[in-house]
């Protein structure tokens, strides 16, 4: 997106003169994000810094602080990852899969939104979030807390508290799946303005959902499952790792979001 200088110099509170300066710099749904900011915004100082902010390029969800995610309005704070629509079909499958789960986990959480989603649905759940980077760890927190949920940091299996081996019913791991080649081809919102991590999967992105794979027996309740997302691409040998792990594995696919999970369960 272009400069903000001249989008902005000109602002007031309408919402025509808002939608203006977005779709000027580039904002291909003007009109929607310019209700969303004024909705947020508690003066004009604030609305002008949001516009520039969004014109240059920032992701709407980091001008706004919120992102919604399956009917849930999500804390995101800057640099951190932004949970996508296509995500709520994992919510989805999991609860479908394991509809009585007593432990979630959200693994490689970001903004903890599949988790705090889950334990919106669930009663009485126990909810753990962990994440490698501690500013998504400190986001989680704030969207886990309001379910009794705790967030750690720490590297996968690592941040985990010891008492959950072999407790969880529904193990949900978000895993950074782009092939490390092919982060430079994301759109600019993604490169520039979310983390790293959350995005390379390693050469053929699949790196981490191997080493989820690996190692999720051993945390699963009987019956529990693993769900990950990847891409069509992916599926096959995202597949191939989930049985190489001695899980019972399915891949569903929702044509409508173009959403690839792939479902292990412990057997």
């Amino acid at each position: 997106m272009p400069s903000s200088s001249s989008s902005s110099s000109s602002l007031n509170s309408s919402p025509a003169s808002v939608a203006a300066a977005l779709r000027a710099a580039g904002c291909v749904f003007a009109e929607d994000e310019a209700r969303l900011i004024l909705s947020a915004a508690p003066g004009p100082d604030e609305l002008a810094d949001m516009v520039a902010r969004r014109a240059l390029g920032l992701p709407l969800e980091h001008v706004l602080g919120w992102a919604e995610f399956s009917g849930l309005r999500i804390v995101v704070e800057h640099g951190v990852f932004v949970p996508r629509r296509r995500t709520e079909f994992l919510v989805a499958e999991a609860l479908a899969q394991a509809p009585d789960a007593s432990v979630v986990v959200d693994l490689c959480c970001g903004s903890g939104a599949v988790g705090a989603a889950l334990a919106a649905v669930l009663t009485g759940v126990e909810l753990h979030a962990a994440d490698i980077d501690p500013v998504a760890v400190r986001c989680a927190h704030r969207n886990v807390a309001a379910y009794g949920g705790r967030a750690h940091e720490g590297d996968l299996f690592e941040a985990l508290p010891a008492g959950l081996r072999g407790r969880v019913g529904i193990l949900a791991a978000n895993v950074p799946y782009v092939p490390t080649e092919e982060v430079g081809l994301l759109p600019p919102e993604a490169r520039d303005h979310e983390p790293l991590v959350a995005l390379d999967g390693g050469g053929d992105g699949l790196d981490v959902l191997r080493r989820v794979a690996a190692g999720a027996r051993q945390w699963l309740a009987p019956g529990g499952c693993l769900l990950v997302e990847t891409s069509e691409r992916q599926a096959p040998s995202a597949i191939e790792a989930f049985e190489k792990g001695g899980l019972v594995t399915r891949l569903a696919v929702s044509e409508e979001l173009y959403a690839h999970v792939v479902v292990g369960v412990q057997a």
